[in-house]
């Protein structure tokens, strides 16, 4: 059994724990938390798991890290504190340990990242002897994996399309929601997340893993935006009011352009209620959905739709990334000491319940 600690308890951490939980290999050993009102209280409680595990959160870092753990999920938020989660992260590593996280979006393409980025990783690989994979959690295999293998079923491809649609109405976290993407805020507010340059950083990555496996040459990486206001008041279930007239839906791509045009294409379309943007694309189905559309011969399109946690929560797609990047785990484990990206781990294949 690979002792694993799960950090962090959000919407990727309470799924990740699920996700340690249910594999016959790994075994929870800790689980770190920042809020002191998390302290003590027991892990399966905590994941909304239904029952407990006997494993108590704690915010002892350095504890939890003595023990030597050979994985650690780091779960907890890089969009408001990047320093700190690569700081938390390069610490893991220095310890020996396998790291996976969602956290570092410039280490998506970690061949094509900074410098400034790669090299206390990879100093901390040759010091402690860990390794460290970072997947997405729009989910990751939806902007890299799963295009690629779709991309092998036609016999021309002409334009690769990724998209994820979202409803934030069930999301339950509100300052990512409010502050980083806009919603709620007067249309004329900025969001950190939708500043020009800032897509590219976060999904640029991605556009170009899927070039690499295509094995064409990306020129370069465009944006497009645009936004709407809610039309009337609206009131979520997890995040409260949101008032005529502010942004209610996002609507952008992340473009790789080959031979001068967009051949790769990573889109978002996300609202804050149903009722907004009903012309821009819409999940077949529920909250969210995440679609994968290969322009060629023939065309070809998958949509993928994920529930978790009760069918009215909006989870499954950050439940699918923990999943990614959990069951990820024992390759790691077994592989040398390194820094990976989505082409070199394979997906494994998953493990049937035992009734």
């Amino acid at each position: 059994m690979i002792a694993t600690v799960v950090w962090g308890t959000g919407n990727v951490g309470r799924a990740a724990i699920r996700a340690v939980a249910a594999h016959p290999g790994l075994a929870l050993t800790a689980v770190v938390v920042h809020d002191p009102a998390k302290v003590g209280h027991d892990a399966g409680p905590l994941a909304d798991l239904g029952r407990e595990l006997g494993v108590h959160a704690t915010d002892d870092v350095d504890a939890v890290l003595a023990e030597g753990p050979r994985a650690v999920v780091y779960a907890a938020s890089g969009d408001v504190r990047f320093d700190g989660a690569l700081t938390d992260v390069v610490r893991a590593v220095r310890t020996g340990a396998v790291v996976v996280t969602p956290a570092l979006y410039p280490l998506y393409d970690q061949r094509n990242a900074p410098a400034e980025l790669r090299e206390p990783v990879l100093a901390a690989i040759a010091d402690g002897g860990g390794s460290l994979f970072v997947s997405g959690v729009d989910p990751g295999w939806g902007n890299d994996v799963l295009p690629v293998l779709v991309s092998g079923l036609g016999s021309t491809v002409d334009a690769v399309r990724c998209q994820e649609i979202f409803d934030y109405s069930t999301y339950e976290q509100p300052d990512s929601v409010r502050h980083l993407v806009g919603m709620g805020q007067p249309m004329d507010y900025q969001p950190p997340m939708l500043m020009a340059g800032v897509p590219a950083i976060v999904w640029g990555g991605q556009v170009r893993l899927i070039a690499r496996a295509l094995d064409v040459e990306v020129d370069e990486i465009r944006e497009t935006l645009d936004r709407r206001p809610l039309e009337t008041d609206v009131t979520t279930r997890t995040m409260g009011e949101f008032g005529r007239g502010t942004q209610g839906a996002v609507r952008f791509e992340v473009q790789g352009i080959v031979g001068g045009k967009p051949r790769i294409v990573i889109e978002h379309v996300t609202r804050i209620h149903p009722s907004c943007a009903p012309d821009w694309p819409r999940p077949p189905s529920g909250a969210g959905a995440h679609r994968v559309i290969i322009e060629g011969r023939p065309r070809i399109e998958v949509t993928v739709e994920a529930t978790d946690e009760g069918e009215n929560r909006s989870a499954g797609g950050n439940a699918t990334a923990a999943g990614r990047l959990v069951n990820a785990i024992p390759w790691l484990a077994n592989a040398k000491p390194g820094l990976y990206d989505a082409l070199d781990v394979p997906i494994r294949p998953g493990h049937l319940r035992r009734a």
